[in-house]
């Protein structure tokens, strides 16, 4: 199935899904806005603290469009969903492990475009690909200074946390969640790899990204069409609750910074471009509740993030909070266009 056909697919069944809240009537857009760029079209609560073939439904930390027209749904405790576009029921889990059986911290999700499942563990971290059923097929190189203290710069469960292909496929990209030891804080680096033949990936060039605070890391990113990137930033304070910002960002003309050791008074070093698209606290409730304090009780703890498709001129985006199975936090499902 073209990926065209896929994005109308998904685009259309997730529109349709009765499970998720309306925002109101479509006459009434400016409603539904959460800033001039970006409205909230619709939300789900309806996977959360549920099970499915014997395992939680939840701790999502990514999603991606499979050819077929599902979503692939990430957890952080190594379950890979596979998700119906209607409803967004599970249809189909598989359990992933590393080499020695062991789980990962999975953070990152990319469906290729053969249907092999390219998967960040920011444990290592590490970038492997599987195949539909779970089988290891191969493993992406990493730079040094990306792993986890001692070997690298990195500091444990701070790493690899976005993953998206761009340039029609030829690239794929991965976001690092905090900024590494001797880089300025707040200054994240997002590394990529060139496809070679046999759809492998050799590395390549690395940017730069600073958060709008350094409490603040980048859980998401996602490619538009034209090369610029989605980029979701996140953090989280005790009794106040989530900040979730989405932005629009643009590497096409940042430093190469993969032969830069510090980020910490580089003169000449282009940062990524950014621009604010909303905060998702100044999106309208549509009635949605939180189990903790929150500045806008439609927050929780969003981490996963994919461009469904187009209408009218809009990226129909979905975002999936992280419930950490967590009695106090939910496993929701936010429907989001975009103009970027």
């Amino acid at each position: 199935m073209r990926l065209r056909t896929v994005l109308a697919t998904v685009t259309a069944g997730l529109a349709a899904a009765t499970c998720l809240s309306a925002a109101g009537p479509a006459n009434a857009a400016t409603s539904n806005a959460c800033s001039s760029s970006v409205s909230i079209d619709g939300f789900s609560d309806a996977l959360d603290k549920t099970t499915f073939d014997g395992t939680f439904v939840g701790n999502f930390s990514a999603l991606a469009l499979d050819r077929h027209g599902s979503l692939a749904a990430l957890s952080d405790r190594s379950s890979l969903f596979d998700l119906d576009a209607k409803t967004p029921a599970p249809k189909k889990v598989v359990q992933l492990a590393d080499e020695n059986g062991a789980a990962l911290d999975s953070e990152g999700l990319v469906v290729d475009r053969d249907g092999t499942r390219l998967v960040t563990s920011e444990t290592e971290p590490s970038i492997r690909r599987y195949s539909v059923d779970g089988t290891i097929l191969d493993r992406l190189p990493v730079p040094s200074s990306l792993l986890v203290s001692p070997a690298g710069r990195a500091t444990t469960n701070q790493t690899f946390e976005g993953l998206t292909l761009l340039n029609g496929g030829r690239t794929l990209l991965a976001s690092m969640e905090y900024a590494l030891s001797g880089d300025t804080a707040g200054i994240v680096r997002f590394q990529t790899w060139q496809r070679t033949k046999g759809d492998h990936f050799r590395l390549s060039a690395q940017y730069a990204y600073r958060t709008d605070d350094p409490i603040l890391g980048v859980p998401e990113v996602q490619a538009l069409p034209d090369g610029r990137l989605l980029v979701l930033e996140r953090g989280f304070t005790a009794g106040v609750g989530n900040t979730v910002r989405l932005f629009l960002a643009d590497p096409r003309h940042a430093t190469d910074t993969s032969g830069i050791t510090n980020l910490t008074g580089q003169a000449g070093v282009r940062l990524i471009r950014k621009t604010l698209l909303t905060d998702i606290a100044t999106c309208p409730t549509l009635g949605a509740t939180a189990k903790q304090p929150q500045p806008n009780p439609l927050l929780d703890n969003i981490e996963g993030m994919v461009v469904t498709g187009r209408s009218k001129g809009a990226y129909k985006v979905l975002l999936v909070s992280d419930d950490n199975q967590n009695a106090a936090q939910t496993t929701r499902f936010y429907r989001l266009s975009v103009r970027p």
